[in-house]
C-alpha cells in the first residue's frame, strides 16, 4: 500500500481541525500514557549500578544527550514520520504489518486463501508500479517455504514481547510512582510500604478490568495532560533555577564523550536509557483508534517537548547536586521541590495507572489478533462496550497478568531489575517492527530495496546497540522477558502447528459431494425438521465429522448449512461483505455452504446475532439467485450439481447488484468482471419471485421456527506411531495439554449447550 493511502484511509476522521485536535487530545490517555511516565525511572535505572554521577557532570550530560537523540530518532523520525504510514486501512501494529505482507505476497501459512477475498473493499493492493527488484524479493519470499515460517516466527516473537511488556510495564510504572514515598520514610519502613502499596494498586487495577475502561476512559486524557504539564513545568523550573546551560548537553558530542569515559560500563548503562522510549510502539499499535494526523500533532506539539523538558530539568538539578547519590538513588522525585512533592506523587500514581491500563488493553488486543491466525489457544473474549469498538477483556489472560505483575513487583523490589527486563522486551518489539516495515517498503510501497535496506540498517543498528546492552543484563532481570517469550513461543508454535496439521487432515479426509447427494430414504436416512449448522474449517467439500455424524445417527436436518468461520488478512470485513453463500448440491437438497469472514480486529458476533444474520444471508441468496435467473432446477444433472459446489455469492443484508448480475465466482479462478453490492432499505430483490424460490423460502422459515442445531467436531489428536520424538511431544503432550486446559470451540463460538451436537473425531497427524 502506498504511504499516501494510509492517510486517505482515515480521512473520515479528519473532517475539520476541531475533530483532529479533539482526537489528538483523546490520544493522550490511550497512546501516550506509558511513554509519558518514563521520566519516573530512566535516570534511576541508568545510574543504578554501572555508572556513577561525578562532579564533572560528564555522565549526566552524556545520558541526557543519549535520551534526547533516542527520543528524536525512534519515536519522532521512525514512528511519527515513517512507520505510522505503514497502516493497514488505518490500523497499526505487528499484525497490521504482517497482514500487509501476506496480502502482497503469498507467505501466509493458513491454507484457506480464496481469490474472492481479494474483492473485499478493505483488501487494498493499490500502489505504484512494482519494481523489478521488488518483484524479485517477492518471488524469493514466496518460493522458499522456510521463509514463511521464519516470518511468522518473527511476528510471534514481537507478539510474545508485547505480552511480556504487559507484565513488566504495570509493575515498573506503579512501583516507580509509589517509590516517591521513600523520601518521606526511614530506610527501615520503605520496604514495608512501597511494595505492599504497589501490589494493592496492581490488584485493584486488574480486578476492575472486567468492567471495561469506557466508564472511566474520559479521565485518562486529563490525567496524562496534567502529568505532562506537571513534568514540563518542573523541567523548566529546574533548568532556570539550577543550570540554564544544560541545553548544551543536547549536542551529540556528549554521547561520544560519555562512551569514551565510561567505556564498557557506559555501554551497559544504555539499557536504562532505553526506557525513555517505552510505550513508543503504542503510537503505531493504537493508530486505528485515532488518526495519523492526530497522533502526529499530539506527539510533536506536546508529548515530545514535555519529555525533553522533563529530562533536561532532572539533568540540570543533578548537575548541581553531586552528593545526592550517597543518600538516595538518583530518581525523579529528588528533583521535585519539597513543597509540591505530595501533589506530584498523587498525579504520578494516577498517570502510572493510566499507562498500565493502556498496555493491558493492548495485550488483550494482540492476543485476540493471535487467535485469528490460529496462533494462540482458544480463550474467552468478552466485549465490554457496545459502543466502543475494540474494548475487550480476556478473563484468563487478565488473572495471569495480575499474578505475574505482582510476582515481578515482589520478586525484584527495585527499579534496576525491572528496568532491565522491560527494556529488553521494548527493544525486541521495535526491532521486529523495523524488520517488518522494511519488507512493507519493498512489497507494498514498491520502494527500491536499497532504500528499505538503508532504513533497516540505520534504525536497526541503533536498536541493536540498545538490544545488546539489554541482553548483557541477562542475569540482572533481562532473563524474565526471554523466559516468558520462550514459553509463549513454544505454546504458539505447538498450537499453530497442530492447527495446520488438523486442517491438512480434514482436507485429506473430506467426503465427496456425490456421497452426500446419494444419502436418501433408500438408505434409511431421514431429514428431520430444523436447521443444522455444521461447523468446519474447510472452504469446500463435506467435512469428515459430518459423515461420522450421519453414520452414527442416520438423520440430518431438512436445511443443512456447512459453516466455515475463517480469518482474512485485513483488519475489518464490512458486514455487507462478510458472508459468502453457495449451494451444496441441487436446490432440492436444501444444503448450503456459508463462509463467514472476519478480519483480525473484527468483533465476533454472539450466537443470536450470528444466527439471525446467517438466516438473512440465506434468504437474500435465494432471492438474488431467483431474481437474476441463476437458479438451477431441482432435476439438475450431476455435473451441474458438482459445479454448484464451486460457486459462492457475496451476500450482504438487503444487497443488490450495481451491474447486470450477482457475483458468482468459482473458487480459485480469477474472473475479469467484478460486481459489488450495496445496502438498501428495500426488503425485496428483483420483484416477484418464482414458485421454487417461494417454496424454498417457506421451507427455510419453517426450519428456523423448528429450531437450530450446532454440529461441532470434538477432536482427539495423536501423532502417528512412526513420528519423531519432538512431534510426539508437541502433539501428544503439548497440544493435548493445551486443548484440555483452554476454552472449547462451543464457548468461543458462544453456542448454547441445549443446541449443541458434538461429533467425536480422531486425528492421527
Amino acid at each position: 500500500m502506498d504511504p499516501e493511502l494510509g492517510k486517505a484511509s482515515s480521512s473520515s476522521k479528519k473532517d475539520s481541525w476541531k475533530t483532529v485536535l479533539l482526537l489528538a487530545y483523546q490520544s493522550l490517555g490511550v497512546v501516550y500514557g506509558d511513554l509519558s511516565i518514563s521520566p519516573l525511572y530512566v535516570y534511576k535505572s541508568t545510574f543504578a549500578e554501572d555508572i556513577t554521577h561525578s562532579e564533572t557532570n560528564e555522565e549526566i550530560f552524556g545520558v541526557l544527550s543519549f535520551v534526547f537523540w533516542t527520543l528524536t530518532l525512534i519515536p519522532l523520525f521512525k514512528y511519527v514520520f515513517i512507520v505510522l504510514r505503514a497502516d493497514d486501512n488505518g490500523e497499526g501494529g505487528t499484525f497490521a504489518l504482517y497482514s500487509l505482507i501476506c496480502r502482497h505476497a503469498n507467505v501466509s501459512l493458513l491454507p484457506n486463501r480464496q481469490v474472492v477475498d481479494e474483492e473485499l473493499s478493505t483488501y487494498i493492493l493499490e500502489g505504484p508500479p512494482e519494481t523489478q527488484n521488488g518483484s524479485r524479493v517477492k518471488t524469493w519470499l514466496e518460493k522458499h517455504k522456510n521463509l514463511h515460517t521464519a516470518l511468522l516466527a518473527v511476528v510471534m516473537l514481537g507478539t510474545c514481547m508485547v505480552i511480556g511488556d504487559g507484565v513488566l510495564t504495570p509493575a515498573i510504572s506503579v512501583f516507580s510512582a509509589v517509590s516517591g514515598l521513600e523520601l518521606s520514610m526511614s530506610k527501615d519502613h520503605r520496604e514495608y510500604a512501597v511494595v505492599p502499596i504497589t501490589c494493592f494498586i496492581l490488584l485493584c487495577l486488574f480486578a476492575l478490568q472486567h468492567y471495561g475502561t469506557h466508564r472511566i476512559g474520559f479521565l485518562f486524557a486529563p490525567v496524562v495532560l496534567t502529568w505532562l504539564l506537571c513534568i514540563s513545568s518542573l523541567g523548566i523550573y529546574n533548568i532556570v533555577h539550577w543550570n540554564p546551560h544544560v541545553y548544551q548537553a543536547l549536542s551529540p558530542y556528549y554521547m561520544f564523550k560519555f562512551l569514551k569515559k565510561t567505556k564498557k560500563n557506559g555501554w551497559m548503562s544504555l539499557g536504562g536509557i532505553l526506557l525513555c522510549i517505552t510505550g513508543s510502539e503504542a503510537m503505531f499499535a493504537d493508530l486505528g483508534h485515532f488518526s495519523f494526523t492526530a497522533i502526529q500533532i499530539a506527539f510533536t506539539s506536546l508529548v515530545y517537548p514535555a519529555l525533553i523538558l522533563a529530562y533536561m530539568g532532572q539533568a540540570a538539578y543533578l548537575s548541581k547536586h553531586h552528593r545526592i547519590y550517597s543518600t538516595y538513588q538518583i530518581g525523579f522525585y529528588v528533583s521535585v521541590p519539597e513543597s509540591v512533592r505530595w501533589p506530584v506523587l498523587v498525579i504520578a500514581i494516577l498517570a502510572s495507572v493510566v499507562g498500565s491500563q493502556a498496555i493491558i488493553s493492548g495485550t488483550f488486543s494482540i492476543i485476540n489478533q493471535s487467535l485469528s491466525l490460529g496462533c494462540f489457544p482458544r480463550v474467552k473474549v468478552v466485549h465490554t462496550s457496545d459502543n466502543i469498538h475494540g474494548q475487550i477483556y480476556i478473563p484468563e489472560i487478565n488473572w495471569m497478568l495480575m499474578i505475574l505483575c505482582i510476582a515481578v513487583a515482589v520478586g525484584f523490589r527495585d527499579t534496576k531489575h525491572m528496568g532491565n527486563a522491560s527494556g529488553l522486551a521494548v527493544i525486541s518489539v521495535m526491532l521486529v517492527t523495523t524488520c517488518l516495515t522494511s519488507l512493507v517498503m519493498i512489497l507494498c510501497w514498491h520502494k527500491p530495496p536499497i532504500l528499505a535496506l538503508a532504513f533497516l540498517l540505520f534504525f536497526g543498528s541503533f536498536e541493536a546497540l540498545y538490544f545488546s546492552a539489554s541482553l548483557i543484563k541477562f542475569r540482572e532481570g533481562a532473563w524474565l522477558p526471554i523466559l516468558l517469550a520462550l514459553f509463549l513461543m513454544i505454546v504458539m508454535f505447538v498450537w499453530h502447528y497442530a492447527t495446520i496439521k488438523k486442517h491438512e487432515f480434514d482436507l485429506h479426509n473430506k467426503v465427496s459431494l456425490d456421497w452426500l447427494l446419494a444419502l436418501g430414504e433408500s438408505l434409511g436416512i431421514a431429514r428431520v425438521p430444523g436447521i443444522g449448522l455444521v461447523y468446519t474449517d474447510l472452504i469446500s467439500g463435506v467435512p469428515a465429522n459430518f459423515s461420522r455424524f450421519v453414520t452414527n445417527l442416520p438423520a440430518f436436518h431438512r436445511i443443512l448449512v456447512f459453516v466455515c468461520i475463517k480469518s482474512v488478512p485485513v483488519p475489518f470485513v464490512p458486514p455487507a461483505e462478510r458472508y459468502l453463500v453457495g449451494r451444496v448440491g441441487p436446490p432440492s437438497h436444501r444444503s448450503y455452504r456459508c463462509i463467514v469472514r472476519y478480519g483480525y480486529r473484527d468483533v465476533h458476533q454472539d450466537v443470536d446475532s450470528f444466527e439471525s444474520e446467517l438466516f438473512t444471508s440465506l434468504t437474500e441468496f435465494i432471492r438474488l439467485e431467483a431474481a437474476f435467473g441463476r437458479r438451477r432446477s431441482s432435476n439438475s444433472s450431476d455435473s451441474s450439481s458438482n459445479c454448484s459446489e464451486c460457486v459462492l455469492t457475496v451476500v450482504g443484508r438487503n444487497s443488490r447488484s450495481e451491474g447486470d448480475g450477482i457475483e458468482m465466482e468459482p473458487l480459485g479462478v480469477r474472473q475479469g468482471k467484478r460486481v459489488r453490492f450495496f445496502l438498501e432499505d428495500d426488503d425485496t430483490v428483483g420483484g416477484e419471485l418464482d414458485k421454487h424460490a417461494r417454496d424454498e423460502l417457506e421451507e427455510l422459515n419453517a426450519a428456523r421456527e423448528s429450531g437450530t442445531a450446532f454440529i461441532l467436531g470434538h477432536s482427539h489428536v495423536r501423532a502417528k506411531s512412526d513420528s519423531s520424538i519432538m512431534k510426539k511431544l508437541a502433539i501428544d503432550v503439548g497440544y493435548n495439554f493445551l486443548k484440555r486446559n483452554c476454552r472449547g470451540p462451543e464457548v468461543v463460538l458462544r453456542v448454547p449447550p441445549a443446541s449443541l451436537l458434538e461429533v467425536g473425531m480422531v486425528y492421527v497427524l
